[in-house]
């Protein structure tokens, strides 16, 4: 029951009823990921002026950097054919880091609000000005 809500009333927790809708009808499961999102196309409406239509459920909540390198070609229509189970990501290709926003591991400038106070060491040889 608490999944149907989530579906009812949030986009990004894993699928709408809309999109559960559209993938059950028009929808091709193309594979999974590591994660467990899964990838689905659907062939276009007019072949010769638009490529097929592709897309992913997540399998948590919406995360779209959480998509490894060789499904992100797939998807945005670099490659042709989905990554097959014997796929390697290359050297210089990270692996997926949750996006810090809005926790405590968020990059924060110097100035920032959010820093903490800097330390006496890193404020050594300034003296801020008083007026008389």
């Amino acid at each position: 029951m608490i999944n149907f809500l989530k579906q009812f009333f949030t986009w990004w927790n894993g699928q709408t009823l809309g999109t559960r809708f559209f993938t059950w009808r028009k929808g091709e499961r193309v594979g999974e990921d590591e994660f467990g999102n899964v990838y689905y196309r659907a062939p276009s409406a007019i072949p010769s002026s638009i490529a097929e239509r592709r897309w992913v459920i997540y399998s948590d909540v919406a995360e779209p950097s959480a998509i490894p390198p060789g499904w992100h070609g797939w998807i945005h229509h670099r490659v042709d054919s989905p990554p097959d189970a014997a796929y390697q990501a290359r050297e210089w290709q990270k692996t997926h880091e949750a996006n810090p926003t809005g926790t405590a591991q968020a990059y924060r400038p110097a100035g920032s609000l959010f820093k903490p106070q800097p330390s006496e060491e890193e404020t050594r040889g300034y003296q801020a000005w008083q007026p008389d």
